[in-house]
Protein backbone atom coordinates (compact mmCIF):
# COMPACT_ATOMS: atom_id res chain seq x y z
CA UNK A 1 0.00 0.00 0.00
CA UNK A 2 1.45 3.48 -0.76
CA UNK A 3 2.33 5.85 1.56
CA UNK A 4 1.00 9.19 1.81
CA UNK A 5 2.38 12.32 1.19
CA UNK A 6 1.23 15.61 3.42
CA UNK A 7 1.99 19.03 2.13
CA UNK A 8 2.93 20.97 5.86
CA UNK A 9 2.42 24.31 6.37
CA UNK A 10 5.17 26.32 8.09
CA UNK A 11 5.76 29.86 9.71
CA UNK A 12 6.21 32.75 7.21
CA UNK A 13 7.92 34.48 10.63
CA UNK A 14 6.32 33.79 13.86
CA UNK A 15 7.24 30.31 14.84
CA UNK A 16 3.67 30.37 16.94
CA UNK A 17 2.03 30.07 13.74
CA UNK A 18 3.34 26.41 13.84
CA UNK A 19 0.00 23.95 14.45
CA UNK A 20 -0.19 21.26 16.88
CA UNK A 21 -0.73 18.82 14.24
CA UNK A 22 2.12 20.12 11.73
CA UNK A 23 4.41 19.08 14.74
CA UNK A 24 2.97 15.57 15.11
CA UNK A 25 2.79 14.61 11.88
CA UNK A 26 6.13 15.93 10.98
CA UNK A 27 7.21 14.03 13.93
CA UNK A 28 5.47 10.64 12.42
CA UNK A 29 6.34 10.56 8.58
CA UNK A 30 9.25 8.53 7.53
CA UNK A 31 11.05 11.81 5.54
CA UNK A 32 10.77 15.52 5.36
CA UNK A 33 11.57 17.01 2.09
CA UNK A 34 12.39 20.40 1.75
CA UNK A 35 12.99 23.06 -0.69
CA UNK A 36 16.56 24.37 1.95
CA UNK A 37 17.35 21.88 4.36
CA UNK A 38 20.08 24.64 5.98
CA UNK A 39 16.89 26.83 6.48
CA UNK A 40 14.19 24.33 7.59
CA UNK A 41 16.99 22.70 9.90
CA UNK A 42 16.72 25.57 12.70
CA UNK A 43 12.66 24.72 12.63
CA UNK A 44 12.91 21.15 13.72
CA UNK A 45 15.16 22.12 16.29
CA UNK A 46 12.76 24.68 17.81
CA UNK A 47 10.24 21.88 18.05
CA UNK A 48 13.15 19.03 18.60
CA UNK A 49 11.68 17.32 15.01
CA UNK A 50 14.31 14.36 14.50
CA UNK A 51 13.79 13.46 11.18
CA UNK A 52 15.83 12.42 7.73
CA UNK A 53 15.25 15.03 5.65
CA UNK A 54 15.98 15.37 1.83
CA UNK A 55 15.95 18.39 -0.73
CA UNK A 56 13.03 19.21 -3.34
CA UNK A 57 13.70 22.32 -4.89
CA UNK A 58 13.31 24.24 -8.06
CA UNK A 59 16.36 22.45 -9.91
CA UNK A 60 15.16 19.14 -9.15
CA UNK A 61 11.81 19.09 -8.76
CA UNK A 62 11.39 16.36 -11.34
CA UNK A 63 13.94 14.25 -11.02
CA UNK A 64 13.78 14.46 -7.44
CA UNK A 65 9.66 14.20 -7.44
CA UNK A 66 10.23 10.32 -9.08
CA UNK A 67 12.43 9.66 -6.41
CA UNK A 68 9.94 10.51 -3.72
CA UNK A 69 7.33 8.92 -5.61
CA UNK A 70 9.76 5.40 -5.32
CA UNK A 71 9.46 6.31 -1.38
CA UNK A 72 5.64 6.62 -1.46
CA UNK A 73 4.97 3.87 -3.31
CA UNK A 74 7.30 1.42 -1.01
CA UNK A 75 4.28 2.15 1.36
CA UNK A 76 6.70 5.30 3.33
CA UNK A 77 4.92 8.43 4.16
CA UNK A 78 6.74 12.03 3.69
CA UNK A 79 5.64 15.50 4.39
CA UNK A 80 7.02 18.38 1.97
CA UNK A 81 7.72 21.33 3.45
CA UNK A 82 8.65 25.06 2.07
CA UNK A 83 10.89 27.68 3.22
CA UNK A 84 8.18 29.36 4.80
CA UNK A 85 4.04 29.00 4.48
CA UNK A 86 2.38 26.73 2.30
CA UNK A 87 4.38 24.42 0.04
CA UNK A 88 2.35 24.71 -4.06
CA UNK A 89 1.95 27.64 -3.78
CA UNK A 90 4.36 29.02 -6.85
CA UNK A 91 6.98 26.95 -5.71
CA UNK A 92 8.26 23.17 -6.89
CA UNK A 93 5.73 21.20 -4.43
CA UNK A 94 2.93 21.88 -7.74
CA UNK A 95 4.83 19.61 -9.66
CA UNK A 96 4.98 16.68 -6.99
CA UNK A 97 1.47 17.06 -6.25
CA UNK A 98 0.15 16.66 -9.63
CA UNK A 99 2.46 13.57 -10.18
CA UNK A 100 1.29 11.87 -7.20
CA UNK A 101 -2.50 12.85 -7.95
CA UNK A 102 -2.02 11.23 -11.61
CA UNK A 103 -0.36 7.89 -9.92
CA UNK A 104 -3.22 7.68 -7.57
CA UNK A 105 -1.51 8.25 -4.61
CA UNK A 106 -3.34 10.26 -1.44
CA UNK A 107 -2.35 13.75 -0.72
CA UNK A 108 -3.18 15.29 2.53
CA UNK A 109 -3.06 19.63 2.80
CA UNK A 110 -2.11 19.93 6.61
CA UNK A 111 -3.38 23.75 6.91
CA UNK A 112 -1.35 26.64 8.26
CA UNK A 113 0.28 30.38 7.07
CA UNK A 114 -0.54 31.39 3.37
CA UNK A 115 0.94 34.93 3.23
CA UNK A 116 -1.23 35.84 0.27
CA UNK A 117 -4.46 35.06 2.31
CA UNK A 118 -3.30 36.64 5.59
CA UNK A 119 -2.19 39.86 3.72
CA UNK A 120 -5.66 39.88 1.39
CA UNK A 121 -7.60 39.87 4.61
CA UNK A 122 -5.57 42.82 6.33
CA UNK A 123 -5.47 44.87 3.66
CA UNK A 124 -8.22 46.76 3.41
CA UNK A 125 -9.05 45.69 -0.39
CA UNK A 126 -12.27 44.25 -1.51
CA UNK A 127 -11.47 39.98 -0.91
CA UNK A 128 -15.13 38.95 -2.15
CA UNK A 129 -13.93 37.84 -5.21
CA UNK A 130 -9.74 38.20 -5.73
CA UNK A 131 -6.91 36.16 -7.80
CA UNK A 132 -3.46 34.98 -7.32
CA UNK A 133 -1.08 36.00 -9.26
CA UNK A 134 1.94 35.10 -7.66
CA UNK A 135 5.20 36.36 -8.77
CA UNK A 136 5.22 38.01 -12.34
CA UNK A 137 7.59 36.35 -14.49
CA UNK A 138 10.56 37.93 -15.50
CA UNK A 139 10.33 36.52 -19.08
CA UNK A 140 9.20 39.39 -21.35
CA UNK A 141 7.09 37.86 -23.23
CA UNK A 142 5.06 36.09 -20.42
CA UNK A 143 5.54 39.47 -18.17
CA UNK A 144 4.03 41.24 -21.49
CA UNK A 145 1.54 38.48 -21.57
CA UNK A 146 0.88 38.73 -17.93
CA UNK A 147 0.41 43.00 -17.48
CA UNK A 148 -2.23 42.08 -20.57
CA UNK A 149 -4.07 39.63 -18.31
CA UNK A 150 -4.52 41.63 -15.71
CA UNK A 151 -5.16 45.12 -17.07
CA UNK A 152 -8.35 43.70 -17.35
CA UNK A 153 -8.89 41.89 -14.47
CA UNK A 154 -11.76 43.11 -12.25
CA UNK A 155 -10.60 40.83 -9.23
CA UNK A 156 -8.36 41.99 -5.98
CA UNK A 157 -4.96 40.51 -7.17
CA UNK A 158 -2.18 38.98 -5.33
CA UNK A 159 1.44 39.50 -6.40
CA UNK A 160 4.51 38.30 -4.49
CA UNK A 161 7.52 39.97 -4.88
CA UNK A 162 11.21 40.17 -3.90
CA UNK A 163 12.77 43.59 -2.84
CA UNK A 164 15.20 43.96 -5.30
CA UNK A 165 12.42 43.57 -7.76
CA UNK A 166 10.21 46.00 -5.74
CA UNK A 167 10.44 49.25 -7.88
CA UNK A 168 10.78 47.82 -11.21
CA UNK A 169 7.23 45.75 -10.46
CA UNK A 170 5.59 49.11 -9.14
CA UNK A 171 6.63 50.71 -12.69
CA UNK A 172 5.50 48.42 -14.59
CA UNK A 173 2.28 48.05 -12.71
CA UNK A 174 1.48 51.66 -12.87
CA UNK A 175 2.19 51.77 -16.27
CA UNK A 176 -0.69 48.98 -17.02
CA UNK A 177 -3.14 50.04 -14.53
CA UNK A 178 -2.82 53.54 -13.93
CA UNK A 179 -0.69 55.26 -11.17
CA UNK A 180 -4.69 55.77 -9.32
CA UNK A 181 -4.72 52.26 -9.18
CA UNK A 182 -5.59 51.37 -5.25
CA UNK A 183 -3.21 49.05 -3.78
CA UNK A 184 -1.71 47.93 -0.32
CA UNK A 185 2.06 46.61 0.30
CA UNK A 186 2.24 44.50 2.92
CA UNK A 187 5.77 43.77 4.22
CA UNK A 188 7.16 41.33 6.84
CA UNK A 189 4.30 39.34 7.61
CA UNK A 190 3.68 38.00 11.44
CA UNK A 191 7.59 39.31 11.92
CA UNK A 192 8.23 42.07 14.02
CA UNK A 193 8.31 44.73 11.59
CA UNK A 194 4.95 43.36 9.78
CA UNK A 195 3.36 46.57 7.65
CA UNK A 196 0.49 47.39 5.86
CA UNK A 197 0.18 50.51 3.79
CA UNK A 198 -3.05 51.24 1.62
CA UNK A 199 -2.15 53.40 -1.07
CA UNK A 200 -1.75 53.92 -4.64
CA UNK A 201 0.77 52.53 -7.26
CA UNK A 202 1.67 56.26 -8.13
CA UNK A 203 2.32 57.08 -4.30
CA UNK A 204 4.22 53.81 -3.82
CA UNK A 205 6.42 54.85 -6.52
CA UNK A 206 6.80 58.07 -4.24
CA UNK A 207 7.50 56.17 -1.36
CA UNK A 208 10.18 54.08 -2.63
CA UNK A 209 12.26 56.27 -4.45
CA UNK A 210 13.44 57.08 -1.04
CA UNK A 211 13.44 54.00 0.90
CA UNK A 212 15.07 51.00 0.05
CA UNK A 213 12.77 47.93 -0.11
CA UNK A 214 13.61 45.54 2.37
CA UNK A 215 11.81 41.93 3.19
CA UNK A 216 9.69 39.87 1.56
CA UNK A 217 6.31 41.63 -0.49
CA UNK A 218 3.07 41.10 -0.72
CA UNK A 219 0.90 43.40 -3.47
CA UNK A 220 -3.04 43.55 -3.27
CA UNK A 221 -4.38 45.30 -6.09
CA UNK A 222 -7.63 46.71 -6.38
CA UNK A 223 -9.21 45.25 -9.46
CA UNK A 224 -10.76 47.43 -12.21
CA UNK A 225 -13.08 50.01 -10.77
CA UNK A 226 -17.16 49.62 -12.20
CA UNK A 227 -16.66 53.02 -13.32
CA UNK A 228 -13.53 52.34 -15.87
CA UNK A 229 -15.38 49.17 -16.84
CA UNK A 230 -18.46 51.37 -17.76
CA UNK A 231 -16.96 53.78 -19.82
CA UNK A 232 -14.98 51.67 -22.01
CA UNK A 233 -18.13 50.01 -22.75
CA UNK A 234 -19.98 53.25 -24.01
CA UNK A 235 -16.98 54.04 -25.70
CA UNK A 236 -17.60 50.79 -27.77
CA UNK A 237 -20.68 52.03 -28.86
CA UNK A 238 -19.86 55.89 -29.22
CA UNK A 239 -19.52 55.56 -33.18
CA UNK A 240 -22.84 54.46 -33.38
CA UNK A 241 -26.68 55.36 -32.88
CA UNK A 242 -28.85 53.65 -30.05
CA UNK A 243 -31.15 52.66 -33.64
CA UNK A 244 -28.16 50.98 -34.95
CA UNK A 245 -27.17 49.56 -31.56
CA UNK A 246 -30.46 47.83 -31.61
CA UNK A 247 -30.48 46.82 -34.97
CA UNK A 248 -27.29 45.10 -34.50
CA UNK A 249 -28.47 42.79 -31.94
CA UNK A 250 -32.03 42.02 -34.01
CA UNK A 251 -30.01 40.91 -36.90
CA UNK A 252 -28.34 38.80 -34.77
CA UNK A 253 -31.32 37.00 -33.69
CA UNK A 254 -32.37 38.52 -30.64
CA UNK A 255 -35.94 39.46 -29.64
CA UNK A 256 -36.83 43.17 -29.24
CA UNK A 257 -36.93 43.15 -25.21
CA UNK A 258 -33.35 41.23 -25.16
CA UNK A 259 -32.21 43.43 -27.79
CA UNK A 260 -33.25 46.45 -25.46
CA UNK A 261 -32.18 45.11 -22.41
CA UNK A 262 -28.34 44.16 -24.03
CA UNK A 263 -27.86 47.93 -25.15
CA UNK A 264 -28.82 49.20 -22.17
CA UNK A 265 -26.24 47.23 -20.49
CA UNK A 266 -24.07 48.30 -23.33
CA UNK A 267 -24.34 51.54 -22.70
CA UNK A 268 -25.35 52.31 -19.41
CA UNK A 269 -28.65 53.48 -20.30
CA UNK A 270 -32.44 52.98 -18.37
CA UNK A 271 -34.14 49.73 -20.15
CA UNK A 272 -37.27 51.16 -20.40
CA UNK A 273 -35.74 54.04 -22.25
CA UNK A 274 -33.92 52.31 -25.02
CA UNK A 275 -37.00 49.76 -25.29
CA UNK A 276 -39.26 52.54 -26.05
CA UNK A 277 -36.73 53.49 -29.31
CA UNK A 278 -37.03 49.75 -29.93
CA UNK A 279 -40.65 50.28 -30.36
CA UNK A 280 -40.17 53.29 -32.54
CA UNK A 281 -38.17 51.75 -34.75
CA UNK A 282 -41.21 49.26 -35.92
CA UNK A 283 -43.22 51.74 -36.16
Amino acid sequence: MAGILYLVATPIGNLEDMTFRAVRILKEVDLIAAEDTRNSIKLLNHFDIKKQMTSYHEFNRFDKAEVLIDHLEAGENIALITDAGTPGISDPGEVLVSMCVDRGITVVPVPGAVAGINALIASGQSTGKFCFEGFISQDKKERKETLERISREERTMIIYEAPHRLTKTLEVLAETLGLQRSLTICKELTKKHETFIKTTLGEALDIYKNEEPRGEYVLIIAGKPVEEIQQEKNALWQDITVEEHLQKYLDEGMSKKDAAKQVAADRGLPKRDVYAISIKMGE
